[in-house]
C-alpha cells in the first residue's frame, strides 16, 4: 500500500509515469524503506496505464460490492437504543455541570 500511495502522490504531482527510483525517493523522504520486490511488481503492473482510468474502473467495481449491515432484523434494536441515547446524554451533561460547579467552590483559583 505504501508503494501505491507514493506512486499516486507522484501522479498527482504531475509525474504521469513514475519510476521505481521516484517512488523510493518519496518513501525515503518520510523515513520508509521500500520493498524492492513489491515495488518492481507495482511498476510492472502499472506501466503504460493511465491512473485516472484505473481509479475510475476501480470505483465502478467498488460500487458493485455490497456494503452495509446484515438483514433488516438489526434495525429495530438500533432504533430503540437511539431513543435512549439522548436521555443518557442529558443526564451526563447534568453530571458534568455539577462537577464543574463543585470545582468553583474550592475557594482558590489556578492563578491566585
Amino acid at each position: 500500500m505504501k508503494h501505491l500511495a507514493a506512486y499516486l502522490l507522484l501522479g498527482l504531482g504531475g509525474n504521469t509515469s513514475p519510476s521505481a527510483e521516484d517512488v523510493k525517493g518519496v518513501l525515503e523522504s518520510v523515513g520508509i524503506d521500500a520493498d524492492e520486490d513489491r515495488l518492481e511488481q507495482l511498476i510492472k503492473e502499472l506501466d503504460g496505464k493511465d491512473l485516472q482510468t484505473l481509479i475510475s474502473e476501480g470505483s465502478s467495481k467498488l460500487a458493485s460490492v455490497p456494503s452495509g449491515g446484515s438483514g433488516g432484523g438489526g434495525a429495530a434494536p438500533a432504533a430503540g437504543g437511539a431513543a435512549a441515547a439522548p436521555e443518557e446524554a442529558k443526564e451526563e451533561e447534568k453530571k458534568e455541570e455539577e462537577k464543574e460547579e463543585s470545582d468553583e467552590d474550592m475557594g482558590f483559583g489556578l492563578f491566585d
